[in-house]
């Protein structure tokens, strides 16, 4: 940028007259349009049909706008612009993003999944680390954030799988036979079989049942409720279960424990049958009184309401735990159809905004008020 005339810095600092600039300061003009937004000046680009420079063949590709950003205000400007862009929606700057430096937010991870679903399977594999490294942080920060108001769900037993603290009376019991004599005739113990502490279940387990609303207009409650459900199936209490539902219903259970697999399956888009939802969660009721079942929608039910309240009176009256999550997100806005919301309700199924840590706060208030 040594080259550049007072003149053209003026241009590139007001966003003004960009078809005068010499070509090589344009990659510039470009760069700060990133930064600061199309026609908002401080090098703002009318990006519109009528725009003279930067509309050529040669217009500087994502690759080559994030260099110039990252030469002119270092490596955390590039990464936030890029990962602002990504957010928007821009497919083009996806393989610029870096999965080490990218700072992880859901919206970041909800605007890749997004893109993601129509990407071939090449270009997705490259995706996988970003990811993979959005899910595992955004899991572990929900985890340490949840894990006071999960306390108390669990209990040690010996078991021989390492993980806990050793259980040394355990451990000397399971070993005297493989002692040694040692020189100053002392015997002593040789643990070949340890035995630890570990948490373990009660002997009455809960069932979590989360039915989230894939259809459409819940990407970031989606990943909220992938992120939530990862971190409840790993309270030894709950047996935890995710069915996503649009006009289908799709168990997806297998990989509750395993965010990022989750994500990568679902298939957001289509009607809202919330009653099917609720009809395939009462197939895996066993014991009333110690399921909870929670419905993350925004209750827009695109079949008769008849089929829904049904479903709710009966999950109700069987003593099932009901709870309708009218959002999921760190905000916990609500976001729903008032109107269906007030008939849950008279139906027996309590209606909340509720933020992910608000939900396990929830449903470990359930669990360990029913096992006292």
């Amino acid at each position: 940028g040594g080259g550049l005339t007072p003149a053209d810095r003026w241009r590139l600092l007001l966003g003004r007259q960009p078809d005068r600039l010499p070509a090589d300061a344009r990659r510039y003009a470009r760069a700060l349009d990133e930064l600061y937004g199309a026609g908002r000046g401080e090098g703002g680009i009318d990006l519109g049909p009528s725009a003279g420079g930067g509309q050529e063949p040669a217009f500087p590709t994502a690759r080559e706008w994030a260099d110039e950003l990252e030469a002119l205000f270092g490596t955390t400007v590039r990464e936030e612009v890029i990962a602002r862009a990504a957010e928007n929606g821009r497919t083009d700057v996806l393989s610029e993003l870096d999965p080490a430096s990218v700072r992880p937010s859901v919206e970041l991870l909800a605007s890749v999944l997004s893109l993601a679903g129509g990407l071939p399977e090449a270009k997705l594999a490259a995706l996988r680390p970003l990811v993979r490294r959005l899910v595992e942080e955004l899991t572990a920060r929900l985890a340490n954030q949840a894990r006071p108001a999960l306390t108390g769900l669990t209990s040690p037993r010996p078991t021989r799988r390492p993980g806990g603290r050793i259980n040394l009376a355990r451990t000397l019991r399971a070993n005297l036979a493989h002692t040694r004599r040692l020189g100053d005739g002392r015997t002593v113990v040789v643990p070949q079989r340890p035995v630890f502490h570990t948490r373990t279940r009660r002997e009455a387990d809960w069932r979590l049942v989360l039915v989230v609303d894939v259809s459409g207009s819940m990407e970031a409650s989606v990943v909220w409720s992938a992120l939530t459900a990862a971190v409840l199936a790993g309270v030894p209490t709950l047996s935890t279960h995710f069915l996503a539902f649009s006009t289908e219903v799709v168990d997806l259970t297998d990989r509750v424990d395993d965010p990022l697999s989750l994500l990568l399956e679902v298939r957001v888009g289509g009607g809202t049958h919330i009653a099917a939802g609720l009809a395939h969660a009462r197939s895996l009721v066993t014991v009333p009184s110690r399921t909870i079942v929670a419905v993350v929608s925004d209750f827009e039910e695109g079949y008769p309401l008849a089929g829904l309240l049904s479903e709710v009176r009966t999950l109700a009256s069987a003593g099932v735990h009901l709870l309708g999550c009218a959002a999921l997100n760190d905000r916990g806005l609500p976001c729903y159809s008032v109107p269906v919301a007030e008939q849950l309700v008279a139906a027996g199924m309590p209606v909340a905004a509720l933020s992910p840590l608000e939900l396990a706060r929830w449903v470990g208030d359930r669990v360990r008020g029913g096992s006292r």
